[in-house]
């Protein structure tokens, strides 16, 4: 014969209320990305069918002066896209800096969770950055111009070197009467 005190049943009880409370949890998983300026980033996850499934997101900037994140400015959201390996859009829609998306898995297997922020200003690194990538661009631009335009002016020269010779050979079988 077992005796179990007041104490030993509460104890006990919790436990099994413990177990029973995280028994009942959905499960859930959580990622952390880094993007670029309208980078895209994608999750592969296998989902069950007849599966409801939520995410939540928070958009924040690098900032280079303070080497911290800080609040995203006015205009920034995100764009979500959930795809199944079959084509088929579940879920295409534009939110705001912050917010939860759902939707509901109706055949099981791995489902594309892609997320895409709308501003080409999504990384802040600053105007200067900025003005050295245009002043590389245009010049780069205009070394592939002066580039192509200096081999035309080469395949000219060499026709015209080849004529020039094949014309003074002429001239010269012609006149040692060797033609």
């Amino acid at each position: 014969e077992m005796v179990v005190g007041a104490g030993g049943l509460r104890k006990r009880a919790m436990q099994v209320l413990a177990v029973l409370l995280c028994l009942s949890l959905p499960p859930s998983a959580a990622f952390y990305l880094h993007a670029g300026e309208r980078e895209q980033k994608c999750l592969i996850e296998d989902v069950p069918g007849d599966t409801w499934v939520s995410g939540t997101f928070k958009i924040q900037q690098w900032d280079t002066g303070k080497l911290d994140f800080r609040e995203p400015g006015p205009g920034l959201g995100m764009f979500v896209t959930v795809t199944t390996y079959n084509d088929e859009v579940l879920l295409s829609k534009l939110f705001g800096p912050e917010g939860t998306f759902y939707f509901t898995s109706y055949s099981p297997g791995e489902h594309i969770i892609c997320l895409e922020s709308n501003s080409t200003r999504f990384v802040s690194v600053g105007e200067r950055r900025l003005d050295r990538e245009e002043i590389f661009r245009m010049t780069s631009e205009d070394t592939n111009s002066n580039v192509l335009w200096w081999a035309f002016a080469q395949t000219l020269i060499f026709i015209s070197v080849g004529v020039f010779q094949m014309k003074y050979l002429k001239d010269f079988f012609i006149a040692k009467k060797l033609v």
